[in-house]
């Protein structure tokens, strides 16, 4: 059985607890809603259950089914109410410092609520079919290749492995027996584009062509032989594939348009001048992209 010290709760969770009594207190429970427990005479509803189930949810237990999950967070907001009837005769919902926590969460809460109607309303199947298309028409032609590859400490490693597979051995065989890359099996790469590897793998993989191996290759991760598969034009995924990464896109940018829009509108005064922006010698240097599989 859950106990309020297993659940970690956010500004949101803490929110929504509070929203929760707050309506038991009130008695503002709608009619309809079902009792499911009392805790020293306040009510717990279904209602209250489906609140915290949105917000809590994605931190349960992934085992946690259909009723299960229901039950944990019924017994969940049982401990809080617990708890909460404690900090009550305590009084601390009435100090200063909790009635500015407060206020900063309804603040939040407001917020929350205003974004995500915004990001509701901005996903309509058209404004997602648009943004796609425009994504499609606007991607570059662009050549991707599958390929393999070896990769070992040294040069005369890398030399060795060059020898067996041009002596005829298979080059996965290989790549599994010597290959230090534990995440590509095999040393299959899977489909990339150039901009995908650091710059020197990338220049000797798209320099080969179909069924080539090349000379050894050293990198910041150490010798590699690469094997090229095949080589194609970069294909725009389907919208079915992405479709939720555009939502997520349509969805941010018009929160991100009303802040623009409200930020232009208003009188912001800030009493002290946010610090200057690092300029390009004081940032750190970027970080190669390493080799990845797809």
């Amino acid at each position: 059985m859950p106990h309020l010290k297993t659940m970690r709760l956010g500004s949101r969770g803490v929110l929504a607890a509070i929203g929760v009594l707050a309506l038991l207190a009130m008695g503002a429970a709608p009619a309809q809603a079902k009792v499911l427990a009392k805790v020293n005479g306040v009510e717990i509803t279904d209602d209250d259950v489906k609140i915290a189930l949105d917000d809590l949810g994605s931190g349960l237990p992934r085992q946690l089914e259909g009723k299960a999950r229901e039950n944990y967070i019924l017994d969940f907001l049982i401990d809080e109410q617990l708890v909460v009837q404690k900090a009550q005769r305590d009084k601390l919902g009435e100090t200063a410092d909790f009635a500015k926590k407060l206020a900063y969460l309804r603040d939040k809460a407001l917020m929350e609520a205003l974004l995500g109607k915004i990001a509701k309303d901005a996903t309509t199947e058209a404004a997602v079919k648009k943004t796609y298309d425009e994504a499609a028409k606007n991607q570059k032609p662009e050549t991707e290749i599958h390929a393999h590859h070896i990769l070992v400490n040294t040069e005369d490693e890398a030399k060795a492995a060059q020898k067996r597979v041009r002596g005829g051995e298979d080059f996965s065989k290989v790549a599994t027996e010597l290959s230090k890359d534990t995440g590509a099996q095999g040393g299959d790469l899977g489909w990339f584009t150039k901009d995908r590897m650091v710059p020197e793998f990338g220049e000797a993989a798209f320099k080969l062509e179909p069924g080539q191996t090349s000379d050894p290759v050293k990198t910041q991760f150490g010798w590699h032989i690469i094997k090229l598969d095949g080589k194609r034009p970069k294909v725009f995924p389907p919208l079915d594939q992405v479709r939720d990464q555009v939502s997520r896109y349509v969805a941010q940018k018009a929160q991100s348009d009303l802040i623009v829009e409200l930020r232009q509108g208003a009188k912001i005064e800030r009493t002290e001048a946010p610090p200057a922006e690092a300029k390009p010698a004081d940032k750190p240097a970027e970080a190669k992209p390493a080799e990845k599989k797809k």
